[in-house]
């Protein structure tokens, strides 16, 4: 009698249950008003078209949406596995700011999510924004930078960093639509689009499909920027330009990997200065280093379009001094070297690549540029090798990073003088888990490299010089030198000592696939065996899902406060540019 209770309960229960459809923009969106916006709704299973039924706020949707949908009765997965019928309406639009309730039923689904549309205000804040974006940039980063660039006396810092006295600030939510955890692919697209998104995606919305160009799209700030104002657009980096973060300013891919497609999208916009690394995707197959696989000559695309071309520091001097008024620099093949590699120790690709600018250098000519356009400029820069050297936890040169992109800050400051409607943001798009936790003294006595970790009193104070006044220390391997640790890392040797031979890399890949310490440290004198805590096909430390700091300054900066969602940080760049202001 039990047993038949139970199963007549749980029949009870699988009779009430039914499957929810999947809309997109997915609940809580944020969408700027006038912003054309790719919806979709994604059914469990085949249903009828004429069985669809969508309303918003209470209206026939093809009403608010000003279009019908278009119906498909199978969407294909992969090995083309049925994955249920779907509709979907390319750029749509709202032209009204207000709450909309989106309600779906077909078949027994049914599901419900409501937008938030919203204007700005009717004219701009701001001729010119300057979005700095520190890569991985973490407090533990900001403090390093201080106290190697600065040093410090008595516990009080010898000198300040240029972004630590922006007047706002603000506590920034990372994590992505699929986990709490983050990449830098979806948070730099919810900085540039206004929409929070999954991991690895790029201006749309992840779908169920195997496609991943075909995912609903929404709009970036280049593609706003085009639409409705006549501004120019800059887009610096130090990765390859087709790398996520720069990629989100222009891009739409669920597969932040797709960088040949990306490469092309740069098209779409054409940013009037695109400066940073990545040739290898603009080169036809056939050419040494190509990593196209087709024959598209991107560079020749851009040059027959009025860019002047530059592939090392002169010949960005040289285009700088043309009256193009648009300039593509390619730098490397792939990521450009670090400060450390590039400036001081000569290592890394810097032999094959011996003349490369640095993010001062490409950030100069970007503002000598954007700003001879008198309806102002939206200008990007990111410092992409704090976090490609965090990963790897080869600190000194993730710290040189920092240094580097905080005196890019003193840039942005220092032209914001000269041109107060300037509105400059410098933020991270998610954190590391690195912290400074005291110093490393080569002085003690001993051979034991983790008896030589001072912490508490016994710290003391790192003795970097800076004597050439260049805001870098002369020497990383000084004799007192700041311990800094990630709290994540596969299994590594830690030597206590900054890479002076070359780039670290901590882990190499076993006949199991499985990621293991690189032996290649074993031997370093004093070098101890940390046993990781990530699983084993983590070859780096990976991202912390801390909240970021956003500082900034000038028009419109009074938005920014309290904790703030990536996502919300987008809809402050639309209200200093009156991008929703169009039909208001």
């Amino acid at each position: 009698m039990r047993k038949t209770l139970i199963a007549l309960a749980a029949a009870t229960m699988l009779a009430g249950v039914s499957h929810a459809a999947t809309v997109y923009p997915l609940d809580r969106a944020t969408i700027l008003v006038g912003s054309p916006f790719d919806f979709k709704v994604e059914f469990d299973g085949a249903i009828k078209k004429e069985d669809v039924k969508i309303t918003i706020n209470g209206q026939d949707a093809k009403s608010v949406l000003g279009a019908d949908f278009n119906f498909v009765a199978d969407e294909k997965g992969k090995d083309d596995k049925s994955l249920g019928s779907a509709v979907i309406l390319r750029s749509a639009k709202i032209g009204k700011a207000g709450t909309y309730k989106v309600e779906v039923s077909a078949g027994g689904q049914t599901k419900a999510v409501t937008w938030d549309v919203f204007g700005t205000s009717a004219t701009p804040k701001a001729k010119n924004v300057i979005f700095l974006l520190g890569d991985g940039l973490s407090v533990g980063h900001r403090t390093a930078a201080r106290l190697m660039s600065k040093g410090m006396t008595e516990g009080k810092a010898n000198g300040r960093l240029f972004m630590d006295d922006l007047d706002h600030m603000a506590f920034i939510g990372t994590s992505s639509t699929n986990a709490i955890a983050t990449d830098s692919a979806n948070t730099m697209s919810a900085y540039m689009t206004g929409h929070k998104t999954a991991i690895n995606a790029l201006g749309v919305y992840a779908d169920r499909t195997p496609d991943s160009l075909d995912d609903p799209r929404v709009e970036n700030i280049a593609e706003a920027v085009r639409r409705l104002t006549k501004k120019s657009i800059g887009v610096v980096s130090t990765a390859e330009i087709e790398d996520a973060t720069p990629a989100a300013v222009i891009s739409h891919t669920r597969k932040r990997g797709d960088k040949a497609e990306i490469a092309a999208m740069f098209l779409n916009t054409k940013p009037d200065v695109i400066l940073g690394g990545g040739s290898a995707y603009f080169l036809p197959k056939d050419v040494p280093g190509s990593k196209r696989k087709d024959d598209k000559d991107l560079v020749k695309t851009f040059k027959d379009d009025g860019y002047a071309l530059a592939t090392d520091k002169s010949e960005l001097t040289a285009a700088a001094g043309t009256n193009t008024g648009k300039i593509l620099g390619l730098f490397h093949t792939g990521n450009m070297d670090v400060t450390l590699d590039r400036e001081f120790l000569k290592k890394g690709t810097v032999g094959k690549f011996p003349n490369q600018p640095g993010l001062k250098d490409m950030a100069k000519v970007a503002l000598d540029q954007l700003s001879k356009n008198p309806d102002g400029f939206f200008l990007m820069i990111e410092g992409a090798s704090i976090d490609k050297q965090a990963h790897t936890m080869d600190w000194e040169r993730s710290v040189f990073e920092t240094i580097e992109f905080d005196q890019v800050v003193g840039m942005a400051r220092e032209f914001a003088k000269t041109h107060p409607d300037t509105l400059i943001v410098v933020t991270g798009d998610h954190t590391h888990g690195v912290s400074v936790i005291g110093t490393v003294d080569d002085e003690k006595p001993g051979t034991d490299m983790r008896e030589k970790v001072g912490v508490y009193a016994d710290a003391g104070f790192p003795n970097y010089e800076d004597k050439d006044g260049d805001g870098f220390p002369d020497k990383v391997d000084v004799s007192r030198r700041l311990a800094i640790f990630a709290n994540n890392y596969p299994d590594y040797y830690e030597t206590f000592r900054p890479k002076m031979d070359g780039p670290f890399e901590p882990a190499i890949q076993n006949e199991k696939k499985e990621y293991v310490a690189n032996s290649a440290y074993k031997d370093v004198p004093g070098a101890v065996l940390r046993e990781g805590n990530l699983p084993r096909n983590a070859d780096t430390a990976v991202h912390a899902v801390d909240d970021v700091v956003l500082q900034a300054a000038g028009p419109g900066s009074e938005e920014f406060k309290g904790y703030m969602e990536e996502s919300d940080v987008y809809r402050v760049l639309a209200d200093t540019f009156a991008l929703g202001a169009e039909t208001m």
